[in-house]
């Protein structure tokens, strides 16, 4: 699932819009460390922090994965890999309270709809109050109707069906469980309609802050519209 979700990534542009995002953060702060949260299997932080680096001309830049539970096999394989930038800590970290990184631009790509709104909170107060910038960034926006969600669920088995023999690396196992197994088909549709379903509109956003203290630190937020419709960003920094 996570291999095809990162191709989706690949196919919807998000890297490029995520990098656009921060390139602002990094033309106004000496912050040189990208810490993101809810990583999985790394999703498209790692080809950001690339086009960063060769494109945005940061060349100083690192990356740090996290997750509340690490996806250990991702973290090998990026901690034993020939760039040095990037590293995936196989610590857990709560995207709630990251204490000790608050020097760092923290960012959570595709993550914050699985935040109960109790939660997503408790990440944007502890942002405002320990002054660090942060990057929400979302795929949809969810300014259709729910019920559309729902009717679109045989529409996103069938692009699954498409779409995963440009899944990179291909192996048998995504095969099997694609067409002679369909679980992921599946799967993947319920989660994608799950998912955009719970995601955070921009009114959402407005609740969620309206609570928070963000005396000496501002926030902004707005859609992006890109292949696949209508993305949803958040950023907050310190004044």
């Amino acid at each position: 699932m996570t291999r095809y979700i990162n191709t989706v990534h690949r196919l919807l542009g998000s890297s490029a819009q995520i990098s656009e995002l921060l390139a602002g953060f990094l033309n106004q702060t000496p912050r040189r460390h990208l810490i993101d949260l809810c990583s999985g299997s790394g999703g498209p932080m790692p080809e950001v922090l690339s086009i960063l680096q060769n494109q945005y001309g940061y060349p100083d830049l690192k990356l740090t994965l996290t997750d509340l539970y690490p996806d250990q096999d991702a973290a090998h394989k990026i901690n034993d890999g020939p760039d040095p930038s990037i590293e995936y800590r196989i610590e857990p970290t709560d995207a709630r309270s990251p204490t000790g990184d608050t020097l760092g631009i923290f960012t959570l790509i595709c993550s914050f709809h699985h935040m109960a709104p109790a939660h997503a909170s408790a990440i944007l107060s502890n942002a405002a109050l320990n002054k660090y910038p942060i990057l929400i960034y979302e795929i949809s926006d969810n300014s259709f109707p729910k019920w559309l969600w729902w009717i679109a669920i045989p529409f996103n088995i069938l692009t699954v069906l498409l779409l995963t023999p440009m899944v990179r690396p291909l192996t048998f196992t995504q095969l099997l469980f694609t067409y002679l197994i369909p679980i992921l088909p599946l799967v993947i549709a319920w989660d994608g309609a799950v998912s955009n379903a719970r995601t955070y509109t921009l009114k959402d956003l407005d609740i969620l802050l309206s609570s928070i203290d963000s005396m000496g630190y501002r926030w902004q937020k707005n859609t992006i519209s890109g292949p696949g419709g209508r993305k949803l960003y958040l950023l907050g920094s310190p004044v």
